[in-house]
């Protein structure tokens, strides 16, 4: 009996959050030149939301992507352990892109757990892929990894230095916006394409959260063929826009899936 409750514990306790999202969330997203700021990584959402730490043992990437496209390794700067926030400054005018990515961890979810993930987060492939190998009453088990950037404005909007924030970093899994946050002008639409694996991502379900009150997300949307979708944001407040995707994997002894979370924050002063 114990030994049963333990299996069902540690199931719990290795799971992402059950699935929560992760993001990069400045002190402020707007800063003036050589003004200290902070940022921290939070994950989960309403009463759920915490602080993940900036932990030297599960962050490979730190970075600062400068407005003409150089980049600043902050990697570097992490100490050993594990701290709630990060402080950093930046010098040159225009939008910056702070990028981490972590390294990969273990999860295993009972069945029924992981069938929920996989709807919540709109994971069709993988749905079909556990009922054509009859699979669906396993348990879900994965490895999984996760992206984050957030756009820090630096400074008055300049479109002549704005270009870091709809140019794509790299990620294997990353959500790119197609017009500048800051300059949606009065429709307010914001198209954004998503990519994995370096290809345009089809079908990926898409969220936008309110940060200010991020229980639920204020929409949600798939991507279409060529990866794209868009949103309206409103003029104020702290979003995110995320996404997950996953694919299964072989010659693992512990997973069946590598799954990878990917967020994008940014926001407006006022």
């Amino acid at each position: 009996m114990r030994k049963h409750l333990w299996v069902a514990l540690s199931a719990l306790i290795s799971a992402p959050v059950l699935g929560h999202d992760l993001w990069l969330q400045p002190s402020s997203f707007w800063v003036q030149p050589g003004t200290p700021a902070t940022a921290q990584i939070l994950i989960g959402h309403g009463k759920d939301r915490e602080n993940w730490g900036i932990r030297s043992d599960r962050i490979i990437l730190f970075r600062n992507i400068l407005p003409d496209g150089r980049v600043v390794d902050l990697r570097p700067r992490i100490r050993l352990g594990s701290s709630p926030a990060f402080p950093f400054s930046v010098m040159q005018p225009g939008s910056h892109v702070l990028a981490m990515q972590s390294n990969h961890a273990e999860s295993t979810l009972p069945a029924a757990r992981f069938n929920e993930f996989l709807a919540e987060e709109g994971l069709t492939p993988a749905i079909r892929h556990r009922a054509a190998n009859k699979a669906t009453q396993k348990a879900g088990r994965e490895i999984f990894s996760r992206r984050a950037k957030t756009l820090i404005q630096n400074g008055p909007f300049n479109p002549r230095l704005a270009g870091a924030a709809t140019r794509r970093i790299g990620f294997d899994l990353e959500i790119v916006p197609e017009r500048h946050p800051y300059a949606l002008g009065s429709s307010r639409t914001m198209p954004v394409r998503v990519y994995y694996q370096g290809r345009a991502l089809p079908g990926a379900l898409v969220k936008l959260t309110n940060l200010d009150a991020d229980a639920r997300p204020v929409a949600s949307k798939r991507t279409d063929a060529n990866g794209r979708s868009s949103f309206n944001i409103p003029t104020r407040g702290k979003w995110l826009l995320n996404v997950v995707w996953t694919k299964p994997i072989s010659g693992n002894p512990k997973a069946d899936f590598d799954t990878t979370f990917s967020s994008f924050t940014f926001g407006y002063s006022g």
